[in-house]
């Protein structure tokens, strides 16, 4: 009988009221639905790094590596190589992937390894109590910046788009929202980012974020057109008092790192995954 249970016995140490859980429910609720279509635990694997994201690897019963601080991209990238049949999901948090991981970010977007890649982002540190992030406004103050950040945010999107993402989304912390963007990516063959805005309930709480909210479905964007992209990309820096697009920005088809290599295009057509190792 495929095994089909993900869920952990370890309780969730998350804030009470914090978007992680909504994330993790949107994370369960369609990983379910690919089990619903026959596959199983063993064709996937999970890769979590450091920071209060991190803890998602402790509630989701799957194969994995809970790594490093900045190294999920690279680990992802690893596993993926070792069986090119596994559907590899990676989770970062913005400091992880922004700050110690960036030039992983950079290369994973370069080298279009077919696996999805998902950044919470809420702006700061906030398993070591709300330090600024890559992408903490302006004016933010805390203990080690009393007088405001000073330096601009990165653009996230722009980055990803610039560095050759070719599926490029962002969504709220919302479960609906997850299971829609993890149904895409899903489909998508190659990197998949997905920013989730995720406002910490303690150190950054939502700033007006969601009520300025809209959709690219119902706009109706165009997600073949990069300079589209790039124009809707520019309407939120995290400083600038406009609406925020959400949704999928960005989707390209483009040979996929594993393709370029006989050996795993070997492994791929032999469908050679964990389901079928004898263990």
């Amino acid at each position: 009988m495929t095994d089909t249970n993900i869920n952990t016995p370890i309780a969730p140490t998350w804030c009470p009221g914090c978007f992680n859980f909504q994330i993790l429910a949107g994370i369960k609720s369609s990983l379910n639905e690919e089990f619903k279509k026959g596959r199983s635990k063993d064709d996937f694997a999970i890769v979590s790094g450091i920071g209060c994201h991190g803890k998602i690897f402790d509630y989701v019963n799957l194969n994995g590596i809970n790594t490093l601080h900045g190294r999920v991209l690279p680990t992802c990238l690893g596993i993926k190589v070792g069986n090119p049949n596994l559907t590899v999901i990676g989770f970062s948090g913005d400091g992880d992937a922004y700050a110690e991981g960036m030039e992983h970010l950079i290369h994973a977007a370069r080298y279009n390894s077919d696996f999805k890649y998902f950044v919470h982002n809420n702006q700061v540190f906030a398993l070591t109590a709300g330090q600024p992030t890559p992408t903490t406004e302006i004016g933010y103050k805390d203990k080690i910046t009393p007088l405001g950040v000073k330096l601009h945010p990165i653009n996230p999107i722009k980055l990803m788009l610039s560095a050759g993402a070719t599926f490029v989304a962002r969504v709220y912390a919302d479960k609906p929202q997850i299971e829609y963007v993890f149904k895409e990516a899903m489909k998508h063959k190659g990197f998949a980012f997905i920013e989730i805005l995720q406002p910490c309930v303690i150190f950054h709480p939502d700033k007006g974020y969601k009520e300025r909210t809209y959709s690219l479905e119902e706009e109706k964007h165009d997600k073949t057109n990069f300079d589209a992209a790039m124009k809707k990309a520019d309407e939120f820096d995290y400083n600038l008092a406009e609406k925020i697009p959400l949704g999928i920005f960005y989707q390209k088809e483009k040979t996929v790192f594993e393709d370029n290599f006989p050996q795993l295009v070997d492994l791929k057509k032999k469908g050679i995954g964990w389901s079928s190792v004898k263990r």
